[in-house]
């Protein structure tokens, strides 16, 4: 095959040491790499690499070549936001694509007449792709101008500087089938270095059931607020799925992927030395009740499994308790692992899960964590939930509603039901709010209220601290 001319890296968020897969993006290069005469790779870009060394690599990779530059799943990391708009000054075409790529490049809502709103990242990046990784092939096919104002899922500006945003195609699962995993490389002295996945990912579903209606909830003030003489209150918002879940809000609920494209993405996984393919994680809200058959699946392709990583809701397992059950006996059988490698809990209070909007309590969470450990007593081999069996548990903290009251109600649950020892994480995760997100409505309708500013952080909001006041 004759080599490409044409190269496109693709800069993604990534963690130090780690080699698993990124199913967006590396989906997205190859989408890249079989439709159009680019050749694409995606690179992870850790905390600690240098960007002197990125622009570096960059350098070398595209030699005298136009740098073409898409940036997807980048955590809300403003050094790479700034990177992207370095390259952008110096010549290069930089793409913003991803989980929520249209809000972040059009910026907060209102942020023109409130100007300490996220001002969006229009400036840094030359357009945006929302949607479909798919809708790249006509961008990329459309010149060396890349004259892409009138294609479909693009933000771009206009000759006045307004935002132009297109419409984004239906999701197709032709284009969902099929991933390169030798796509993915990492910076290593100055140059991109290649990497070999340990874990992958298969797509089951687009989005949660829970963010598939939408409803009206009521959430509390801030308890720093009510503390500072803030009068108790609280704000109503129209919601879909969890509140502090932004990709409810990007993507909601687009239901299941066809079995045809699931059954190709397992036969991309790669091979383990041992003839089986690599741990992957399932992407799916709602496995359970659909898991059996990703083990038939394979038996039609007479492949073998290792491991399947599941990432849940607590009331989901819970319902789905009997499936899993009967998979854990296919499972034995096999020699495969199902691991729980994260389970949604969030939090071990009423008021705190009403305000995230989970759609459970305190009891459901409880109920799973006993169905876990018991499940664990009768399959101790084939079945995880451990942190150090590779598990991370979600729990936020803290929350704007933390007082007093609550932190000691949580310590006791925590206590009584020792889940310290195996459920939750070393770390918690401390509530991060989206600009996109319901919170962030939560948190602007408290803003004109009560006449007061939150700090901006790039694309979230300091839900902890006040332009002259700090809450915690």
């Amino acid at each position: 095959m004759k080599e490409k001319t044409k190269k496109l890296v693709i800069i993604t968020g990534y963690f130090t040491g780690e080699s698993y897969g990124l199913l967006g993006p590396q989906m997205a290069a190859t989408i890249i790499n079989d439709y159009t005469d680019y050749a694409a790779i995606v690179v992870g870009v850790t905390n600690e690499d240098d960007k002197k060394d990125l622009k570096i690599a960059l350098n070398h990779y595209f030699k005298d070549r136009q740098k073409v530059v898409g940036f997807s799943t980048l955590g809300g990391r403003p050094d790479l936001f700034d990177f992207a708009g370095e390259l952008k000054d110096e010549g290069a075409i930089t793409i913003l694509a991803g989980p929520q790529a249209g809000p972040d490049y059009k910026g907060e809502i209102d942020w023109q007449t409130h100007p300490h709103r996220f001002k969006g990242l229009s400036d840094h990046f030359s357009f945006a792709l929302h949607g479909p990784a798919q809708q790249i092939i006509p961008v990329l096919a459309s010149g060396p101008d890349f004259d892409v104002s009138k294609l479909e899922g693009v933000l771009c500006k206009g000759e006045q500087g307004q935002i132009i945003e297109n419409p984004s195609i239906p999701w197709d699962d032709a284009f969902l089938s099929k991933v390169d995993w030798q796509t993915l490389h990492v910076l290593k002295d100055a140059v991109f270095e290649p990497i070999t996945i340990t874990t992958a990912q298969v797509l089951q579903q687009i989005g949660c059931q829970h963010a598939a209606k939408e409803r009206k909830i009521s959430i509390d003030y801030p308890a720093g607020l009510t503390k500072k003489g803030f009068q108790p209150s609280f704000v109503t918002i129209c919601q879909k799925g969890c509140s502090f879940c932004d990709v409810a809000a990007d993507k909601g609920y687009m239901g299941a992927v066809n079995e045809t494209a699931i059954k190709e993405q397992l036969l991309c996984l790669p091979t383990s030395p041992d003839g089986r393919k690599i741990p992957f994680e399932l992407i799916n809200e709602s496995p359970l009740f659909k898991l059996a058959r990703i083990f038939e699946l394979m038996d039609e392709q007479s492949a073998e499994l290792s491991q399947i990583n599941l990432t849940l809701r607590a009331d989901y397992f819970l319902n789905g308790l009997e499936s899993l059950e009967k998979v854990l006996k296919i499972a034995v059988k096999k020699n495969v692992r199902i691991l729980l490698s994260s389970i949604g809990f969030e939090s071990f209070d009423d008021t705190i899960l009403k305000n995230l909007n989970k759609g459970l309590d305190k009891q459901t969470n409880l109920d799973a964590v006993q169905a876990i450990r018991q499940l664990k007593s009768r399959y101790p081999a084939h079945f995880g939930y451990l942190k150090e069996e590779g598990a991370n548990h979600g729990f936020i903290h803290p929350t704007p509603w933390d007082n007093p009251d609550i932190s000691y109600g949580i310590n006791k649950t925590i206590s009584m039901y020792q889940l310290s020892l195996d459920i939750l994480p070393n770390h918690s995760t401390p509530l991060i709010i989206h600009h996109a997100s319901g919170l962030a409505d939560w948190i602007r309708q408290i803003e004109l209220k009560e006449h007061i500013e939150f700090q901006r952080l790039g694309t979230t909001i300091g839900w902890w601290q006040t332009k002259d006041r700090s809450f915690i």
